[in-house]
């Protein structure tokens, strides 16, 4: 049977090389690099990959493509980061959705991982403190959804947002630890800062439309993120309507950026399609990005790649299918992302 690879593209020549994951068609969570040359996943255990479906957390060689099992997990996941001393956390899909940490070391070395939270409640979005001392994630233990952190140390969790509204989608500073998050505590879904223990909450983003994904730069001076603008009139009345059912339906997305204080806040494409998952490139002069833009269908999905003044719109991908959750690898030299290209 075919299988759902983990695609490498060499970044000075463009080279693109599938890295098959084991067992064929059986789904994968967003890939991450623990490594300058490894990469870690989770893969559904069953080929439906239903909500508590089980998983195992895989380290791969991305040059050899060599496989090395690291932990079975009781469900797969949707998010996981990875920390410089090995260490991932990942969300888990199943009725009670917690998270789970890991120490993934080199090929060979294998661990059980330990639950982080637990509870009757969703836990998503975790992302690690610089110093991984906490984990911020986005729950709806103690009623609504907000943001919280849990020490990886001592388990102690502590809520960090209490706004009675929609708080997630949380992106921390590897540099201060700093937060940037989506919430509707003003009526909208709009971008928000604040400091690494939940003060100086800052908005960032006013404009009418959904804003959500943030993601620093690495020297964390730039954010970018997606956003929906629905034009005044019918449209923006019906994304209203739905956002008071806590719902949204935005079939265009365009890239946004701006300094990590929101000024100079700035429409990068305007491709008038669904582009979501935007990533910086080390350099932080460009970004990487997933869209349907070009599929008159809207169901082909490939990484593109745009200097952050709009210049330069070039599309790195080409396969059939869905490529997305593009992601640099630590020195810079390789992207990897996800794919369903070869299955059947």
């Amino acid at each position: 049977g075919a299988q759902q690879p983990v695609v490498l593209v060499d970044v000075e020549s463009g080279e693109h090389r599938a890295i098959p994951a084991p067992d064929a068609r059986r789904t994968l969570s967003a890939p991450a690099w623990a490594a300058d040359r490894q990469l870690v996943y989770l893969q559904a255990q069953s080929v439906a990959a239903a909500a508590g479906s089980a998983g195992r957390l895989v380290l791969q060689d991305a040059d050899s493509g060599e496989v090395r099992s690291q932990l079975w997990s009781p469900s797969t996941a949707q998010v996981l980061d990875v920390l410089g001393d090995g260490r991932v956390v990942f969300d888990t899909r199943s009725p009670r959705q917690n998270l789970r940490e890991a120490a993934v070391g080199s090929l060979g070395e294998g661990t059980n991982g330990r639950w982080l939270s637990r509870g009757e409640s969703t836990d998503r979005q975790p992302v690690y403190s610089p110093d991984g001392d906490t984990v911020a994630f986005s729950s709806n233990r103690g009623g609504g959804m907000n943001l919280w952190v849990v020490s990886t140390s001592t388990g102690r969790l502590r809520r960090i947002t209490s706004s009675g509204s929609y708080d997630a989608e949380a992106t921390v500073c590897s540099k201060d630890g700093s937060i940037i998050f989506t919430s509707t505590r003003d009526g909208d879904l709009d971008l928000y800062s604040m400091d690494a223990d939940g003060g100086n909450v800052q908005r960032l983003t006013d404009t009418p439309g959904y804003d959500g994904g943030a993601f620093f730069s690495a020297d964390c001076t730039q954010i970018v993120w997606r956003a929906s603008r629905p034009t005044p009139g019918e449209e923006l009345e019906d994304y209203q309507r739905l956002l008071t059912q806590n719902l949204v339906r935005p079939s265009k997305l365009e890239i946004f950026v701006a300094n990590a204080d929101g000024s100079d806040a700035r429409q990068v494409t305007n491709l008038g399609a669904a582009s979501f998952a935007p990533f910086f490139f080390p350099s932080g002069d460009r970004i990487l990005f997933s869209t349907n833009h070009g599929d008159p269908t809207g169901r082909e999905f490939d990484i593109w790649a745009v200097n952050v003044d709009g210049s330069d719109l070039e599309q790195i991908t080409f396969s059939p299918g869905f490529d997305g959750f593009p992601m640099f690898s630590p020195d810079g030299s390789k992207l990897a992302f996800a794919s369903n290209r070869n299955q059947k």
